[in-house]
């Protein structure tokens, strides 16, 4: 079996994942899955980086280690990644002690073959801790950076890498492998970035002591990109005397990465690994960015995007069809979950999952609850199935994957028309089951197989379900079974609920909104209504709320501008509000609601519980550790029973409420104002 090495980024231990995070994992588990099923020797590797300044910051102003920090998040990682069915083979953290000795062996292997390579010497300039990188003074305004990320003036003296020594080096590489970055775009910006001259990098801090000790200078950390980089071969057994995985998988075939960390990756890593005498990557692939209004979702712009009431309600597959149908790869999309809604109601309730639905039945009703007795091997649904799978299978090698889930749907409609041009059920009246039905039952079952066989990668719960009612070997979803005829006669078919229950999109939207309107609203409510929501429309519950006094009237049902006449305070007012960041230290469900969660929060002083209306969005476990802004002079009020001492602060955006986003480096008790 020929070799093949997938890597994500390694996702910084921060916060919590994001839908960035997620679509990425997603992604590079759709190739592992696909190349698997080709018959490759798949490796895929995904991790955390967990070195670094904002994780020794943040650990040392809750009073823990940094380790301690790092495994509550990648906790959260790990059961991401299940939840969504991520095939990772493993799970690389730079915390790890495989990992330092690929870092050591890299630098030995440096100084060894180059020496001069890896220097001692002086620095001042702009840190930014945000990306854990050098900001030129050009890049700098009042204090931050392009993208707004405060920046502090070092003076330092770092070990630095030759980089500049590299420039003529890495274009010769660049022209003899035009395909190393991918989409053209970005290897052009890259190739930009060269021509335009490169300075020396430096690989080592002294100001912070969270970091893998420079080897032969303990007082010096290795810097963030020269140990974070090396995960790549690390995680393969570089550095560890055991190199059999390394030489067998080693050089990666692709890095999926976000296209804002391009530069570190065709740039620096290569003339890394050059400098060691390694071989650079086969390619670096850079896709696009999940917007929210057209802006990046990331946690320094308060806009993320955590979807896990979809993956919750739904299932993982629904979700990864989405991001992936949704956005065409390399280029970046906007997320919503009425889009969400309108994809799945429109591809997979009516589209995949009637026509599955409608085909069994028929095969069911007709046949005895089996497939079809004849086959059929020359008709019009085997010559679209074998005109489209190799233009499928070309659509998965370009990445491609819109159109790949594109020519799926071409198939999927043609099933559909050639339903209604034979009318089974008319010919089953005028014919019974005689072969002639059997023939056309059996093409619609077998073209069907096609699909699922092709949606494996994308949808891999739903697909094996699937082929396990059309009667079909639901593990045989290799290469070859993407040849028409490999539908079994006579094989026991299973009419059971839909395969995806069509969703009312507005009744789900809505009710979302008023439960949102519920919590915040100052209004009274219906006698019927339930006593949390009661509470909480009299103006009393700490959950959704804003920092508005009483009778200021209801919120926006969307992110939106304030309304002319809406009512205003006073500055005075407004200082009377005790604004303060909360870290959550514990969270669960209050039994027999499906909204309220109660909070363990610290304040900086104290501990104290508010309970909040947050459950439809957010699940216990994913809130420990997060920072919070609560309104912390607000009356108690008894919520199911629970007495709440504060009011969390989150917006409403597209009917869902989103918490409030706070930098994890701001200590708990900070006031806000």
């Amino acid at each position: 079996m020929k070799p093949f090495y997938i890597t994500t980024a390694i996702h910084y231990v921060n916060d919590l994942p994001h839908i960035g995070h997620m679509y990425e994992n997603v992604v590079a588990d759709v190739i592992a899955r696909h190349r698997r099923r080709m018959g490759d020797d798949v490796w895929f590797l995904t991790g955390t980086d967990e070195h670094g300044q904002k994780i020794e910051r943040s650990a040392a102003r809750e009073g823990i280690s940094p380790i301690e920090l790092a495994d509550r998040v990648v906790a959260h990682h790990r059961a991401l990644w299940a939840s969504l069915n991520i095939s990772y083979d493993d799970f690389i953290r730079t915390t790890e002690a495989r990992h330092r000795l690929g870092v050591y062996e890299l630098i030995r292997r440096i100084q060894e073959r180059n020496p001069g390579d890896i220097y001692l010497g002086e620095h001042t300039g702009w840190y930014c801790s945000n990306e854990e990188t050098f900001v030129p003074d050009s890049q700098v305004v009042d204090g931050r950076d392009e993208n707004n990320h405060p920046v502090e003036r070092t003076n330092e003296r770092n070990y630095f890498f030759r980089l500049s020594r590299y420039g003529p080096i890495l274009l010769d590489f660049y022209r003899a492998n035009p395909s190393f970055v991918r989409p053209a775009t970005r290897f052009n910006e890259v190739i930009s970035f060269v021509q335009s001259g490169l300075k020396d990098l430096s690989v080592s801090r002294t100001a912070i002591s969270w970091g893998i000790p420079f080897p032969g200078d303990p007082d010096h950390v290795v810097y963030v990109w020269m140990d974070a980089l090396t995960n790549y071969i690390s995680a393969l057994g570089f550095g560890s005397g055991d190199h059999a995985r390394f030489d067998r998988y080693w050089p990666a075939d692709i890095h999926l990465i976000g296209k804002d960390i391009i530069r570190f990756h065709a740039v620096y890593w290569p003339a890394f690994l050059m400098a060691a005498g390694l071989q650079p990557p086969k390619s670096v692939v850079g896709h696009g960015w999940w917007l929210r209004d057209n802006q990046k979702i990331s946690k320094s712009t308060g806009n993320i995007v955590r979807p896990t009431n979809i993956i919750d309600q739904f299932g993982a597959d629904p979700f990864r069809y989405f991001v992936l149908r949704d956005m065409v790869f390399g280029q970046d999309s906007n997320y919503s979950d009425e889009s969400f809604l309108s994809r799945y109601n429109s591809d997979l309730a009516n589209d995949l999952g009637n026509t599955l639905s409608r085909a069994i039945k028929m095969s069911d009703s007709y046949f005895g609850g089996k497939t079809p007795p004849t086959p059929c091997h020359s008709n019009d649904l085997r010559k679209t199935a074998e005109e489209i799978v190799p233009e499928y299978l070309a659509s998965m090698e370009q990445l491609a994957f819109h159109r790949a889930l594109d020519s799926i749907w071409k198939l999927l409609n043609q099933v559909n028309g050639y339903i209604v041009a034979h009318e089974p059920w008319k010919r089953f009246k005028e014919s019974g089951a005689d072969d002639q039905l059997s023939r056309i039952l059996w093409n619609t079952l077998e073209a069907l197989r096609l699909v699922f066989v092709m949606t494996a990668p994308f949808m891999p719960d739903k697909s094996h379900a699937a082929l396990e009612r059309l009667g079909a070997d639901p593990g045989a979803i290799d290469a070859a079974a993407l040849a028409w005829g490999a539908l079994p006669n006579g094989a026991a078919v299973r009419v059971t609920d839909p395969l995806f229950p069509r969703i009312d999109a507005a009744q789900y939207v809505a009710a979302i909104t008023t439960e949102v309107r519920s919590l915040m609203n100052d209004k009274p409510v219906a006698e019927n209504a339930s006593p949390e929501a009661s509470t909480a429309a009299a103006g009393m519950a700490p959950d959704q709320g804003t920092a508005a006094p009483p009778h200021s009237g209801p919120p926006a049902e969307t992110t939106q501008a304030m309304p002319p006449d809406a009512t205003r305070v006073s500055i005075e007012h407004f200082f009377e509000i005790d604004l303060r960041v909360a870290e959550v230290r514990a969270a669960e469900n209050v039994p027999k609601s499906k909204k309220l969660i109660k909070l363990t929060l610290w304040t900086g002083d104290a501990e104290r519980t508010v309970v909040a209306g947050i459950a439809s969005k957010y699940k216990p476990e994913e809130l420990i550790g997060r920072k919070v802004v609560i309104v912390a002079n607000l009356q108690p009020a008894k919520l199911m029973g629970i007495e709440s001492n504060g009011m969390v602060l989150a917006a409403s955006i597209d009917g869902e409420a989103s918490l409030l986003a706070v930098d994890p480096a701001v200590p708990a008790g900070t006031k806000v104002k």
